[in-house]
């Protein structure tokens, strides 16, 4: 990544009123038209903006931008965008269109309520030309706001939509630069932005899941999530009134174990009282301190896990949660259903052991309060260890928490599963991928058909590119 200077919000407004090219229009609802407002304070905003607008009342919204089943969401801001980006090119294109690239911005926001109870986020994005008569491009953000009162978060919000189309003139060719400069001005503790999506012709060689991830790496948020064809998702709509499976692992390479694990986890947790009176949404889960085994985060085997997660259909969440109890609040703050997470036993067993919590003033026991408050159950897959099959009923777990684990389990909260298919118990993903690098076929037979086609096609993990 090149170095860079780092402007204020207001130089980098003045730049972009300076620059002749650029003019369009501001669309803001909600939180006040705080990005604009940063446009006309820096001066030469004649020079920039073309309109501004904000649409409060939800019938002149709806008159203007079309009927919308809720108004803080991402169908909304796209509604947006392309209704004041088309009527800039309709009105002004042939006038100025030789010399002018031009652009819409919109955001729709729910900041802090006179209550004080509701949700604070918003959903932000610019629509543009990089260059006169050039194709359209596009930069989607999803921002969640944890300032304690309005006029702070609308301030945020202000700093952050001058960063995104700051970054959109002048980074467009470098994204990851782009999505670096976002919190200029800002840090994690006022705004999170937990989705970026880009599109269109300066962005055709960009990877989406890439840049997902590099949210993550950079402290943007905690955790990214993108489906089974590589689009990005947002977690809050995603999650929204489901209830949630999810499988931790490597998946390198993705193998039969992995997807046994799931379908055996499944069976039970439709057996729980209300699970299936709604939507269940699977998905598995890396996070980057699995991702940063080798030190640093390779691209090219994340894309590699991604692929291969995709062809079995599988949703993907990227985490910082290291911890299994960070990843259950987490969950919890998007969904009141039901949650469990399945592991295979022998990372049930690493989750009693006490050094991962020293951290914790209430050491272990602290761990598991936080991992049960919000009602979620761990569903253990058996694990082969030489000749003996371990499960819940006979892991080997420290003699001082035998009591802890014993009311866990009786209590319901730790659940074995039975594997749907028992030969998958002898498929260790490390052996497998050891098998690819030499070019020995058996670790065919220990991935699903459509993984070994990726593998394959890709030459991935060193195996000859078909």
């Amino acid at each position: 990544m090149t170095s860079r200077e780092i402007l204020d919000p207001q130089r980098k407004a003045l730049k972009v009123n300076l620059d002749t090219r650029r003019y369009g229009t501001f669309a803001e609802i909600g939180a006040g038209q705080e990005v604009v407002r940063w446009f006309f304070r820096a001066g030469a905003a004649a020079g920039t903006i073309a309109k501004s607008i904000s649409a409060y009342d939800m019938t002149v919204s709806d008159a203007i931008y079309g009927k919308a089943d809720r108004y803080v969401t991402r169908q909304r801001l796209a509604q947006m965008l392309n209704h004041e980006y088309d009527l800039n090119i309709e009105r002004l294109k042939e006038k100025r269109g030789d010399n002018t690239a031009f652009f819409a911005f919109a955001d729709t926001v729910a900041a802090q309520s006179f209550k004080g109870n509701n949700e604070c986020h918003g959903w932000m994005g610019v629509r543009f030309q990089a260059h006169p008569r050039d194709e359209v491009s596009q930069i989607v953000i999803h921002v969640r706001m944890w300032d304690k009162d309005a006029s702070a978060q609308s301030e945020a919000l202000g700093i952050v939509g001058v960063n995104l189309l700051y970054g959109a003139f002048f980074h467009h060719h470098e994204p990851e630069v782009l999505i670096e400069s976002l919190l200029d001005g800002l840090s994690i503790q006022r705004i999170e932005v937990d989705m970026i999506e880009f599109n269109g012709i300066e962005f055709r060689h960009v990877d989406n899941r890439l840049m997902s991830l590099k949210l993550v790496s950079l402290g943007l948020t905690d955790a990214a999530m993108f489906g089974p064809g590589g689009e990005v998702m947002q977690p809050s709509e995603v999650f929204y009134k489901k209830n949630v499976l999810v499988e931790r692992g490597s998946f390198r390479p993705v193998c039969r174990v992995h997807l046994d694990m799931l379908e055996s986890a499944r069976e039970e947790f439709y057996k729980m009282p209300g699970v299936q009176q709604c939507e269940t949404l699977e998905i598995v889960e890396m996070t980057m301190k699995n991702l940063l085994e080798a030190g640093t985060i390779d691209g090219r085997d994340f894309l590699a896990r991604a692929d291969m997660l995709g062809a079995c259909g599988k949703t993907v969440l990227v985490s910082n949660f290291a911890q299994y109890f960070r990843l259950a609040a987490y969950l919890a703050r998007y969904t009141k259903q039901k949650l469990a997470v399945v592991l295979g036993s022998h990372s049930l067993l690493e989750l009693f052991d006490e050094k991962y919590y020293t951290e914790l003033p209430g050491g272990i026991l602290e761990a598991f309060g936080r991992l049960y408050k919000n009602d979620l159950h761990l569903y253990a897959y058996p694990w082969q260890d030489g000749e003996t099959t371990r499960s819940v009923e006979n892991l080997p777990i420290p003699e001082d928490l035998t009591k802890l684990y014993g009311y866990l389990v009786d209590r319901g909260l730790i659940v074995s599963v039975a594997p749907k298919d028992s030969s998958c118990l002898s498929i260790r993903a490390q052996e497998v991928l050891e098998k690819i690098r030499k070019g020995d076929e058996g670790w065919c037979d220990a991935v699903p058909p459509e993984v070994a086609e990726v593998i394959r096609s890709r030459g991935l993990f060193g195996s000859p590119k078909a």
